[in-house]
């Protein structure tokens, strides 16, 4: 595989590009960009930025800082209820789906 080479400009740009959009991720900027993660990763580790954590939070604010223990763990587990939730009426409906999908085939007459 030929290894690409790319002007200071650009690795200046795609760092100030990380560095400026919030709550961006390192593999969705290389995507945009049209480079490899690891590429955007050295850039931004020899320019010393930070790099944020590999999953954003859905509402693009901080992970939650100074959470006592049992704060976090009361958090999760409602998180965990939640998609547990979620995780029932998505089999529901995927059953409801599937007898639909059996009785109008059975409907069909080809």
């Amino acid at each position: 595989m030929v290894r690409k080479v790319y002007s200071e400009e650009f690795g200046r740009d795609a760092v100030e590009l990380y560095r400026t959009t919030e709550g961006s991720t390192v593999a969705g900027i290389a995507a945009d960009l049209g480079i490899v993660d690891t590429t955007l990763s050295a850039w931004l580790k020899a320019a010393g930025v930070p790099i944020r954590g590999r999953y954003p939070r859905p509402d693009g604010g901080p992970p939650p800082s100074g959470e006592a223990p049992d704060q976090e763990l009361a958090r999760l587990r409602a998180r965990v209820a939640e998609l547990e939730a979620n995780e029932r009426k998505l089999g529901a409906e995927r059953d409801i789906l599937r007898a639909a999908a059996k009785y109008f085939a059975g409907e069909t007459r080809w």
